[in-house]
């Protein structure tokens, strides 16, 4: 078996930290906090570990369909496991993590594959797995705000997240938002901080910092998260801008990379 790519690595470490995370954070759960509604519309704190157990059964080749999972039909394996006591829905999941883990370390999955994926982008199956501990670790903390239980906000999963979640700036600022030439937007957490300044062609790249931005967003990790997430109106998040208030809530408005 060949050596496996460092990122590729980094990006399996990523997904099982959240995955095993997310089930021991299911043993803490009382029988109200299965029930609590989350900031997927429509979804309980149950059905978060049903779609993150019916996409994991699938990508093993168990899923009692032959459906692909995608974003529009993941409502599938939510259904069928809204009968099953919160038990089983763990005890399953938690066997698939298991299962998952083994055949991403042994070499039993091709990380060199292409594959399409939920959100109907091709990559190689080493790189899909951060977004798989992205979608992951975005649900854990769903469960996590819903049952009043915070944590692993920081972390391999979170540092996945947030490499994701940070490249798509340039985008959101120059083509959501709509920024001009010259304008530059500062996103700042209290560990983290990114400047996007938009060029004269029109692109926004990632640049030093500003001492006088166009805008800056000062806002709490998790707020940016959340945001990122489309889990939060924009116009309720907690955040604080500073300087052209137009052009950030601008910004605010594109910054939901999930649908």
């Amino acid at each position: 078996m060949p050596e496996m790519n460092h990122e590729w690595r980094a990006n399996i470490d990523a997904y099982e930290q959240t995955a095993r995370s997310m089930t021991a954070l299911g043993d803490e759960l009382d029988t109200t906090d299965w029930e609590r509604a989350t900031e997927c519309p429509g979804w309980s704190v149950k059905d978060q570990y049903a779609h993150i157990l019916g996409v994991e059964r699938w990508l093993l080749g168990e899923a009692p369909d032959d459906e692909p999972r995608t974003v529009a039909n993941t409502a599938l394996d939510v259904e069928l496991c809204r009968s099953w006591p919160p038990e089983k829905t763990l005890g399953e999941l938690r066997g698939v993590i298991d299962r998952r883990v083994v055949a991403l370390r042994s070499g039993a999955v091709d990380l060199t594959q292409m594959v399409t994926t939920p959100f109907g982008a091709t990559m190689t199956y080493g790189d899909f797995m951060r977004f798989r501990a992205l979608d992951v670790w975005m649900h854990e903390q769903d469960v996590r705000r819903a049952a009043g239980r915070r944590g692993n906000l920081d972390g391999p999963a979170a540092e996945a997240v947030a490499r994701i979640l940070a490249g798509s700036l340039p985008a959101t600022v120059a083509k959501r938002a709509g920024a001009a030439p010259g304008q530059i937007v500062v996103f700042e957490m209290p560990a983290r901080r990114w400047c996007v300044e938009v060029g004269a062609d029109g692109r926004a790249r990632f640049a030093e910092e500003s001492p006088e931005p166009t805008v800056r967003l000062r806002m709490e990790w998790e707020t940016f998260v959340r945001l990122g997430g489309g889990r939060v109106d924009p116009s309720e998040a907690d955040v604080r801008v500073i300087g052209d208030r137009d052009l950030g809530g601008r910004v605010l408005a594109g910054m939901s990379v999930m649908p």
